[in-house]
């Protein structure tokens, strides 16, 4: 069935309003016209009840679709962007009134907005063009909507070239997959002047369509300062190991020279001599064990891999802890890929320093302390835990600081080797205290997969 046609609007409210008025007019004509009056008469009331029947029905229309008519131009002017215009007669107190203080209302609110809007995107662009970080922009073409004059500078070309051009064009492409967050290895950008230079990539929408923002900043400078003020802690840390081995062996060098030089020498200088010789020797003897443990950590070779079965792995070095019995609980069959020698040295370390606890622990009313290794898998990593009954950790936050240590015979380097190798696997090393009793929990994560450069 065929939908009947529409009648505007304006010409309804004329319809109606002669509608209403046609019973009136009709009845005015007929005692006009039954009367028997002069014709002339007649047709003058006629014409006069005519005009005023219609004058007033075109006023009703003018009436109602007037306002309407600004209303829309209103919010076409809003719609388009323009909130200068205001309606007049926005009173409030009747129903048109209010609609047209709404209205009015409304662009007030969109013109604020606009103007802090404009205010934002003014204030976003100043500080992108000053800011020396490198901003791109790409749509979901992978096509370049947005470089900031940094990013112009990073690939030597301007806005006007760049714009609208592929990620591949751009050269950009290995910046849009991989990892959202990685340093790009050195000559990443042929046209900059060299350094290292690290990537953030994050996803937006506009519009409802996706786009990706990469941030590609310099490190070269950040760098060197953290490799300076690194440089300045070592120097601190050797200075300060030196100065308490070469000190005392200084002051006892000095007495001892003095009582060669004294006649006639006291009966007693022999044992002064040998005790003074031993002190001398044992300062010698640590001082080169600290500069062993640092050259260790300074030449730790990249990880060989290889097949690796974790079982026998764990029972080996477990077998080698004879103060203490080490409980194997033991875990899944995974098929670890590493360095055996390197991860060995690591679970050494660990089950060295979970023994050493769990002894100090068995004098204070635990004779039972003890440690035990297992592991798991979570997700694509292999943990392996190792749990001790000793009296736990009392300073966590510098476990992996360099040359700190608690023991009286240790030099500082151990966990920091540890954590080293782990990360050089692609995994990490984390100690806590346990929550369930008293004691100390390692957590080895190694991938099972390939290993990342030192």
């Amino acid at each position: 069935m065929a939908k009947p046609p529409h009648l505007p609007h304006d010409r309804a409210v004329l319809l109606l309003a002669l509608l209403a008025g046609f019973p009136a007019v009709a009845a005015a004509l007929y005692f006009t016209w039954h009367d028997h009056h002069d014709v002339s008469l007649q047709l003058l009331i006629t014409v006069v009840l005519a005009a005023c029947w219609l004058g007033l029905a075109a006023a009703t229309r003018e009436r109602v679709v007037r306002p309407l008519q600004t209303m829309a131009n209103l919010l076409l002017a809003l719609r388009e962007g323009d909130y200068s215009f205001r309606a007049r007669a926005a009173d409030h107190g009747d129903a048109l009134g209010d609609v047209l203080a709404e209205i009015n209302a409304l662009g007030d609110v969109l013109q604020s907005q606009r103007r802090g809007t404009m205010e934002m995107t003014a204030l976003l662009r100043a500080v992108m063009e000053r800011i020396d970080v490198a901003i791109f922009a790409f749509d979901q073409d992978r096509a370049l909507r947005l470089v900031n004059p940094a990013g112009e500078r990073l690939l030597a070309e301007p806005a006007e070239r760049l714009l609208g051009r592929t990620a591949e064009a751009a050269g950009l492409a290995d910046c849009l997959q991989g990892e959202p967050q990685r340093l790009l290895p050195a000559g990443a950008f042929p046209a900059a002047e060299g350094g290292r230079w690290g990537l953030r990539r994050s996803a937006f929408r506009e519009d409802g369509r996706p786009h990706q923002l990469l941030v590609i900043a310099n490190l070269t400078q950040p760098l060197r300062e953290e490799e300076l003020k690194a440089w300045q802690g070592l120097v601190r840390v050797l200075g300060h190991e030196l100065n308490n081995s070469l000190a005392p062996i200084k002051s006892i060098a000095g007495s001892l020279g003095s009582a060669l030089r004294r006649h006639p020498r006291p009966p007693d200088w022999e044992d002064d001599l040998r005790s003074g010789l031993d002190v001398i020797a044992a300062r010698a003897e640590s001082l080169a064990r600290f500069l062993q443990a640092y050259s260790r950590l300074a030449r730790l070779p990249a990880p060989a891999l290889a097949p690796c079965d974790l079982a026998s792995l764990v029972a080996r070095v477990a077998a080698l802890e004879g103060r203490i019995p080490v409980e194997v609980r033991g875990g899944p069959a995974l098929p670890l890929r590493c360095d055996a020698a390197q991860v060995e040295q690591v679970l050494i370390n660990l089950i060295k320093n979970a023994a050493e606890a769990a002894l100090e622990a068995r004098p204070s009313g635990r004779p039972d302390a003890g440690v035990r290794v297992s592991w798991t898998r979570r997700g694509t990593l292999a943990e392996i835990r190792i749990e001790d009954d000793g009296p736990g950790l009392a300073q966590t936050a510098n476990l992996f600081v360099p040359f700190f240590t608690t023991k009286p015979e240790g030099s500082g380097i151990g966990l920091v080797l540890c954590r080293q190798i782990a990360e050089n696997h692609g995994g990490d090393l984390e100690l806590s205290n346990r929550r369930d009793a008293t004691g100390c929990l390692a957590r080895l994560r190694l991938p099972m997969g390939a290993a990342r450069s030192p």
